[in-house]
């Protein structure tokens, strides 16, 4: 879509329930069309007579390139001019209406691509099936003597040409073949290369339309502020203090815990909302703080009752008759998204119609959480989906979030949009953070230095007891999410084969609400096992990456990545004067990852990260430039985690409520990355957006530890005097 970011207004049907940001499908007796009245060709494809391609995604795009990755899939298959591709959002309550045409809509866990790549690419051939059939068709010839490349079907007997535009309306009216079958990958011609994406453009010239950015017309603006402290409620508020002031135009509470101010632009209502007086039921959480917080983990670290994810052999056992046991225990905070967008959507509620604008990553969440709080039927609700200003988790559906408190306030002024924009502070006192925890961990070695035992207990949050907890009552109390990277098997199957295994968690959940943070375990749990697997090489007396190699023996494509890192970053050969290197390696969301770090350390503790290798195998690389921006992406996020990034408890609130105390890395302090793609291949697909980040950090402390020979076993690494620099 070419849409105008200053200027942008949507026109009055969109407020009347038409179309707005994405589009609706206006069926007519045979044809769907989609928004400038192209036929649809099957539901991913809508082709012009211009021969314009309007693919459908319906995964959000916050900066990861999933709608150019989706879309490259449906082109290879649909065999379509690439200069042509345009993309179209469908709305959860469109799919709704058409049985879920569209399949999930949620964009998490790196998912995007890796569970959609085989219905989306059916989609493009199912379209080319249809495209090439309606030639065929109009030539009165067998469909087998026709191909297509390139938005053109040609008769090969007689060299006959039909461009898809002058055919797609024929098309749109046959039946979706059933029996799609699929290219091999070695056929690829687009999947594969890496092409522009289709979002840059409009992000640079400054086109692109973002939640905050929107209009509608006679919108008004919402700023919130809920209680300070989790779980606490509004107590009273005085509105008259603020009704006069100019632009105000109503003063509402939202639920139990929060209060809105509702003005002409958002800055009136966030300075009438700041001169507002509050008083606020607190409750008892208002005792809690990180020291108490860290005390109830402690405790589970040695807790009786735990939760087994991962088990072999007879780990006490092993442990009590070891040559050498090795004992450690790490920290890791709570953390912030810190989107550079905050919080926003903006609602229209009338009886008889709600809809939502705004960036969302599950839209099928946004459009329950709407259902539930309008209380009005599916067919009366919709969301539309406009570009994510960052997303890394926290745009998910969260009970009781931003989305909820929308419709709450539009309810209160019935058809008038609103645009709820939460502040930066409220975003940051009010996210939903990285989950806090501690973890022991004890390994054994044997008299020639093998690791024969190792326990690792986790003790901290669980997200899903927070977020869904049918799935923690269906495991019978279990968080399995707990375990990415150390898992049983599955996508986050643990790395390495240890005779006797125990990984098992205590579950301790405080009143601070977490969240999916991009990467969510795997970030501590890589930091725990791989600087924990450095200590255990430094007991026996091993070179890291050799020790790490004994235990990767079945894990071939684990093996492959971490020996590509550590060749990358030249493991083994000699340094430059005062530079140290360091290594991890994780398996996650179906991904093999490895990192590679070279370090220089000045005074102790002002580090300097040279060089940073991301070695990953996903199994297929779709668009391998992207690839590359996502692993130097996901580093900023894990170093800026690492050495900087804390939430802290104190009366039961968050400390830090804006950047000057919740920082971020700068480009001087980002170091080369250097990227190795490996692409297994296989049934199974693994993700690209989450998987490298957790290495990032683990292999700095590592290096960190040759540098200056402190062990470092909590986050972020400002707490320790440790810099970047």
């Amino acid at each position: 879509m070419r849409l105008n970011r200053r200027s942008f207004i949507v026109g009055s049907a969109a407020v009347t329930g038409g179309l707005a940001l994405g589009f609706r499908l206006p069926f007519g007796p045979a044809v769907a069309r989609a928004q400038d009245g192209s036929p649809e060709v099957g539901v991913w494809v809508a082709i012009g007579p211009d021969d314009t391609v309007n693919i459908r995604v319906v995964r959000s795009e916050m900066g990861q390139g999933t709608i150019t990755g989706l879309a490259q899939l449906v082109a290879e298959e649909l065999e379509c001019n690439w200069s042509k591709v345009k993309i179209e959002y469908p709305t959860p309550g469109e799919s709704v209406k058409r049985k879920r045409a569209w399949g999930d809509f949620a964009t998490g866990g790196s998912r995007g691509i890796r569970e959609s790549h085989e219905y989306v690419r059916k989609g493009g051939a199912a379209a080319r099936m249809m495209l090439t059939q309606a030639a065929a068709n109009q030539w009165k010839v067998p469909v087998a003597e026709c191909s297509a490349a390139n938005s053109v079907i040609t008769h090969g007997p007689t060299k006959r040409r039909l461009r898809y535009g002058q055919v797609a309306e024929a098309a749109a009216r046959l039946e979706v073949p059933k029996d799609v079958p699929l290219k091999d990958p070695k056929q690829w011609k687009l999947v594969g290369k890496p092409v522009k994406r289709l979002d840059t453009a409009d992000k640079v010239n400054g086109k692109m339309v973002y939640g905050s950015d929107l209009k509608l017309p006679g919108m008004l603006n919402a700023a919130i502020k809920a209680c300070p402290v989790f779980g606490g409620k509004v107590k009273s508020f005085d509105a008259a203090k603020v009704e006069g002031m100019k632009g105000v135009k109503k003063v509402v509470q939202v639920g139990d815990s929060a209060v809105a101010v509702v003005a002409d632009t958002w800055w009136r209502a966030k300075t009438a909302l700041d001169a507002l007086p509050i008083v606020w039921d607190e409750g008892e959480n208002v005792k809690v703080s990180s020291a108490t917080i860290a005390e109830m983990l402690k405790a589970g670290l040695d807790a009786e009752q735990a939760f087994v994810g991962n088990q072999n052999g007879n780990a006490k056992e092993a442990l009590a008759g070891a040559a050498k046991k090795i004992e450690a225990v790490y920290a890791y905070p709570f953390q912030n998204h810190a989107c550079m967008e905050p919080m926003n959507i903006t609602v229209r509620y009338t009886p008889d119609k709600c809809e939502a604008w705004g960036p969302t990553q599950n839209g099928e969440g946004a459009f329950a959480a709407i259902l539930a709080a309008s209380g009005l039927p599916a067919d009366k609700v919709d969301v539309y989906k406009t570009m994510l200003g960052g997303g890394f988790g926290r745009r998910g559906a969260y009970p009781d979030d931003y989305v909820t408190q929308a419709v709450l306030i539009a309810k209160q002024m019935p058809g008038t949009p609103i645009k709820l924009l939460w502040s930066r502070e409220e975003d940051m006192v009010q996210g939903r953070y990285h989950p806090v925890m501690q973890c022991k961990l004890v390994g054994g070695l044997d008299a020639s230095g093998n690791l024969t035992g190792l326990h690792m207990r986790l003790s901290g949050q669980s997200i899903l007891a927070a977020v869904r907890p049918e799935v923690v009552q269906a495991q019978k109390g279990r968080d399995p999410l707990s375990f990415q990277g150390v898992f049983e098997s599955g996508e986050h199957q643990f790395s390495y084969t240890v005779p006797n295994l125990l990984i098992d968690h205590a579950m301790r959940n405080t009143h601070v609400p977490p969240g999916f943070w991009r990467g969510v375990n795997i970030n501590q749990n890589a930091v725990f096992i791989e600087c924990f697997m450095d200590e255990l090489a430094d007991a026996a007396g091993q070179d890291a990456l050799e020790f790490r190699r004994k235990l990767l023996g079945a894990n071939p494509r684990g093996l492959a990545v971490l020996n590509a890192a550590a060749e990358k970053i030249g493991w083994g050969k000699p340094l430059p004067n005062g530079r140290h290197r360091g290594l991890a390696v994780l398996k996650a969301f179906n991904s093999y990852v490895a990192g590679a770090a070279e370090i220089s350390v000045t005074d102790g503790n002002k580090v300097k990260v040279h060089r940073l290798v991301g070695a990953t195998d996903p199994g297929y690389a779709v668009n391998p430039a992207q690839i590359e921006r996502q692993v130097a992406g996901s580093f900023v996020y894990g170093l800026s985690a690492a050495f900087m990034q804390e939430c802290t408890v104190k009366d039961g609130r968050i400390e830090q409520t804006n950047f000057h105390e919740y920082n971020s890395m700068r480009i001087a302090q980002m170091p080369k990355v250097e990227t190795v793609l490996l692409q297994g291949g296989g049934p199974v697909w693994g993700g690209i957006g989450e998987p490298t980040i957790c290495v990032a950090a683990p292999a700095v402390m590592n290096a960190f530890y040759r540098a200056t020979g402190k062990r470092i076993r909590s986050v972020p690494l400002k707490n320790q005097g440790i810099e970047l620099v």
